[in-house]
């Protein structure tokens, strides 16, 4: 039997209902269900970069309530709440949240999140995130993990060759920070993601751009783009939702 690896880089995933601390799954998350290509998938919410925040993750088992999925979670604070290999090993979909990449990666390390990732990568588990659950699963990117002006984490799981940018049109410092290292050769080419936007990787190849919402003018929907160096220059690629050429 053929494993086809995936995973769901994003810069969104759930969308608010008006309720405080209320979200739903949006386009992107329910593309992850899908994929799973299980009748009940298994989601497992992995938040290590907020802390294991609590009410980052009520918010989440409340928005995948009746979505008909079996939802867990992997805790590292203060102490794993179970062996990462055997929390990961059973999910069909596992769930990245945002806050600190660098925090995030340092702890995986420790107590062997990365390699249980990586198994769970190449069994056909889902793999997916938002923000900081984006980066990790590329080469790096900028992040705000060491304060507010951004810096690049070059040291992330590396399952995809690239370098990644998130949150692309709301955050100011992201596109030219992003544009800089793909040009200096501090990152390798990279994919980036406008919010409520995800990219989908097979294997080691970009061939769907989904979004959290249906937009009425694709040319002003948000979108993923690919940056590479051009001659010492940096170009963009504006991916528009879709499956990829």
């Amino acid at each position: 039997m053929t494993v086809t690896r995936r995973i769901l880089a994003s810069s969104g995933g759930f969308l608010p209902t008006g309720l405080w601390g209320v979200a739903r799954p949006g386009g992107i998350m329910m593309r992850a269900l899908a994929l799973a290509g299980v009748q009940r998938p298994r989601v497992c919410f992995v938040l290590t970069a907020s802390g294991d925040d609590p009410a980052y993750l009520s918010m989440m088992y409340s928005a995948m309530s009746d979505v008909g999925c079996d939802v867990d979670h992997l805790a590292l604070f203060p102490q794993p709440n179970r062996r990462p290999s055997d929390v990961l090993g059973a999910a069909d979909v596992i769930w990245v949240g945002g806050g600190s990449v660098a925090n995030l990666l340092a702890l995986w390390r420790l107590h062997g999140v990365d390699e249980a990732m990586h198994d769970a990568w190449e069994r056909g588990a889902v793999l997916g995130g938002v923000s900081a659950g984006s980066i990790c699963w590329h080469v790096g990117g900028p992040t705000d993990s060491f304060g507010s002006d951004l810096q690049l984490v070059d040291d992330a799981l590396g399952f995809l060759p690239y370098g990644n940018g998130v949150h692309y049109d709301s955050e100011e410092q992201r596109r030219p920070l992003l544009n800089g290292l793909v040009a200096s050769g501090a990152l390798p080419t990279s994919y980036a993601t406008d919010d409520r936007i995800g990219l989908l990787y097979e294997g080691l190849d970009p061939v769907e751009v989904v979004a959290d919402r249906e937009s009425s003018d694709p040319q002003a929907a948000p979108a993923a783009y690919r940056v590479e160096a051009v001659g010492g220059e940096p170009t963009e690629t504006r991916l528009e939702a879709g499956r990829l050429p």
